[in-house]
């Protein structure tokens, strides 16, 4: 059993990383392949063949609930129920919805966006909207948060937005059990909206009882991610575990006291234990570790209901083996691998060994195991490591676990029963909570309370797990003192960087918007930051900090904004904020009037590692549009130029052309203004005359960006054009000859992703 589930999972992994799903003469042929390996009883290879084998088959099903080619982008009425507590951004509100109709092969769950909704909206409603929908599609960048995969892996098979007209209407459907669940969830967070009205505290309560991390703020998360107890603030197997326990101890001396011994004491307990487990699982959504915990809780409530002895690691096994099986796609998710991992972890110190530690020594050693074992996990996930997280841990999991969730969940039955109850006891939570986060907070502000990695190879991390094994292994294990040795590979890592006289220019995915990143051999210069979207989503946080601890960037020598609009300096705040910024640049009062800041202006240069730097534009005088004092900058190398332009538009460009002339010759010309037809004049076309054009663009966004026009202008041109909401992130590396091109689309396609289009041969020698 054991190494034949793990030979599964290594088959459901395998095809996670395909291209493409096998054919149905492939599938044919591994199906044909199962059959002498059972006969030669080959459990292994077996084991192998099968993951791979119903991964592949599972995939294709999911791909069919995928939104068909004859609704992309028309206007669709569905009828359906919410099925998550609605978030609201700024005008926006955003909600999962489950579809009960239209049928056959349309998705079973969207997600949506109502923009100004004129209701009040709640989980478990049940809607009739027409919508506007588009296969799931996510941006793309290095170090970022793949979008794309998690929709896929949450089985949501389009996006979109509600329509005003026709006018929504609350609709009647059948009630099912996940309806259900939301109008409970909606049910609690309202009365604990209303019990704590105001507190910080609430989004910590609320994803406790109910699974809801929606009114967390980003400053909390920061501090529970730098302290390493963000598995402490969801819904977790601890948790439920912990529940199921107080359920069963309770249920079996209350059965006992009762004397009714037809049914015994042990298995009326396991029962109740079990419905409780499956119940607080379902306020959670049932996430990956919350299924993990609810398949090894029946296995080991079922062996005590019927007195058999069964070993914890063969109960873990099991219960990823029935993961897999119920949903192959749960490996795309973090906490699948956390989940597995921890639990595995905890029984591999625990089970099996001599001798019994007091109680704190084994809290402090269960802790420290957690945290050095998970280290080369999060180190691939987030590149980031807490150093404190094993203190944080020894205390916060005693308070989370034993002092707030029992009493919070208490207090959730008591608001439908007896509210001013609930409201005192929420009250002193509150208070607990607040001591909890002043403590925690204070450990992040500590020095080296974390640490941001580079992403290791895979050979660095198969070492690190071994050298987990073995740190974590018995006293007296042979060569259990070597294993620091064998996390070396997993801390010095060998990043690339540009040589001296080389410039790497990148545009990344920030949707509709701009953030470039140029890289000298020493030096880095951040051009825009992305869209700021409110106060817990902007760009700047979310696709350019990643990339930049990616490539080992730990400090930017120039930010340059080139203007003001929120697509282009949204996220400049949260750069500012994490990273030491020695110099920002902007046409903008608001940024040039900073510390370190200063305008950009035409004849301004610099140099760094044998790269020039010139600011083209804007003139002293400046332009009347906003979009035309944008900063443009050109960064020369000794073979090849890169222009960026901002948002600039005819006016700019045509003052360009006739003060600089043949000096605009670039290789790479970063689209002005996204590809408006109110830009990219052919004169400048034609004076720049470039090999490639980058053109940064939000994936069917509103203004039609890049402009059919333009597009047209390019290719009469001959000029070779990628856009960043088809490729991802894209970048471009001079070298001593020719350009070296990566489009992060082509680089990591997956099956479910949007497939890249194949308009043009590129040719940028």
């Amino acid at each position: 059993m054991n190494s034949t589930s793990l030979m599964f999972l290594a088959g459901v992994v395998a095809v996670q990383q395909f291209s493409r799903l096998p054919n149905m003469f492939e599938l044919l042929g591994l199906g044909m392949c199962c059959l002498p390996l059972i006969y030669r009883r080959y459990w292994r290879v077996f084991a192998l063949v099968a993951g791979v084998l119903w991964a592949s088959l599972y995939g294709d099903w999911r791909l069919t609930q995928q939104l068909p080619e004859a609704y992309q982008n028309r206007d669709v009425k569905v009828q359906g129920y919410i099925a998550s507590l609605p978030q609201q951004q700024d005008q926006r509100t955003n909600f999962d919805f489950i579809v009960t109709a239209p049928a056959d092969d349309f998705p079973d769950k969207i997600r949506l966006s109502w923009y100004f909704p004129q209701l009040s909206l709640a989980a478990g409603q049940s809607w009739e909207f027409h919508v506007k929908l588009r296969k799931p599609h996510g941006r793309l960048n290095p170090g970022g948060f793949d979008f794309e995969a998690w929709l896929f892996s949450s089985h949501i098979g389009a996006t979109g937005y509600v329509r005003d007209k026709p006018a929504p209407q609350l609709a009647s459907i059948p009630l099912s059990i996940g309806q259900y669940f939301a109008k409970c969830r909606q049910a609690i967070a309202e009365r604990l909206d209303a019990a704590l009205p105001g507190s910080p505290q609430t989004g910590i309560i609320k994803a406790l009882t109910i699974g809801s991390q929606d009114a967390i703020t980003q400053q909390q998360w920061q501090v529970f991610r730098i302290t390493g107890v963000v598995h402490l603030i969801v819904i977790s197997g601890s948790h439920i575990s912990l529940i199921a326990g107080l359920i069963y101890l309770w249920t079996r001396r209350l059965w006992a006291w009762t004397g009714t011994l037809n049914v015994s004491p042990q298995r009326a307990a396991a029962l109740c234990a079990w419905l409780a487990a499956v119940f607080y699982a379902g306020l959670a959504g049932y996430s990956v570790p919350t299924l993990r915990a609810v398949i090894m809780l029946s296995v080991a409530l079922a062996a005590i209901a019927w007195q058999r002895n069964t070993a914890p690691m063969r109960i873990l096994l099991l219960a990823l083996l029935a993961v897999l099986l119920f949903d192959p796609l749960a490996v795309l998710s973090v906490g699948f691998w956390l989940s597995f991992v921890a639990v595995a972890l905890l029984i591999y110190v625990s089970a099996g060994r001599l001798g019994r530690p007091s109680h704190w020594r084994e809290a402090g050693g269960a802790q420290l195991a957690t945290a050095v074992g998970l280290s080369p996990l999060l180190i691939v996930f987030f590149q980031q490591v807490s150093l404190i997280s094993p203190v944080a841990n020894w205390l916060a999991v005693p308070v989370i676990g034993i002092l707030i969730v029992p009493p919070a969940l208490l207090a959730v039955v008591f608001l439908f029963i007896w509210p001013a109850l609930a409201a005192l006891l929420l009250n002193i939570l509150d208070s607990m909570l607040q001591g909890l986060w002043w403590i925690l907070w204070q450990m992040a502000e500590l020095p080296l309370a974390s640490v941001y990695c580079l992403p290791p190879p895979w050979h660095a991390v198969g070492l690190a797990a071994m050298g987990v094994l073995l740190l974590l292994a018995p006293r007296g294990f042979p060569c259990r003192h070597l294993s620091p040795l064998l996390f070396l590979p997993l801390i010095f890592v060998a990043v690339e960087k540009p040589k001296p006289g080389e410039a790497w220019l990148t545009v990344l995915d920030v949707g509709q918007g701009l953030a470039a990143v140029v890289q000298t051999a020493e030096h880095s210069l951040v051009f825009d930051t992305g869209a700021r979207y409110s106060e817990y989503s902007d760009m700047g946080d979310s696709v350019v900090l990643p990339f930049l601890r990616e490539q080992g960037v730990d400090r930017v020598d120039s930010l340059v904004i080139s203007h003001g609009d929120n697509d282009h300096s949204g996220g400049a705040d949260s750069i500012l904020a994490e990273l030491p910024v020695d110099k920002v640049v902007s046409s903008v009062i608001e940024w040039a009037a900073r510390e370190r800041g200063e305008y950009c202006r035409s004849g301004q240069t610099w140099r760094w590692d044998d790269v020039s730097f010139e600011i083209l534009s804007p003139p002293e005088s400046g332009f009347a549009s906003d979009n035309d004092n944008s900063c443009v900058l050109q960064v020369s190398t000794a073979r090849q130029r890169f222009l960026l332009t901002g948002d600039i538009e005819q006016a700019a460009e045509t003052w360009l052309v006739r003060e600089y002339g043949d000096r605009l010759a670039s290789d790479v010309l970063l689209a002005p203004h996204h590809g408006s037809k109110t830009s990219s004049s052919l004169a400048l076309l034609e004076m720049v005359n470039p090999k490639l054009i980058l053109i940064p663009a939000g994936y069917q966004n509103r203004f039609g960006f890049p402009h059919r026009q333009v597009t047209e202008r390019y290719s009469r041109l001959g000029i070779p054009w990628l856009n960043s909401a088809e490729q991802g992130a894209i970048s471009v590396h001079s070298g001593s000859e020719n350009i070296q091109l990566t489009a992060e689309r082509v680089k990591r396609q997956r099956y479910w992703r949007t497939p890249v289009p194949n308009r043009q041969s590129i040719d940028v020698r």
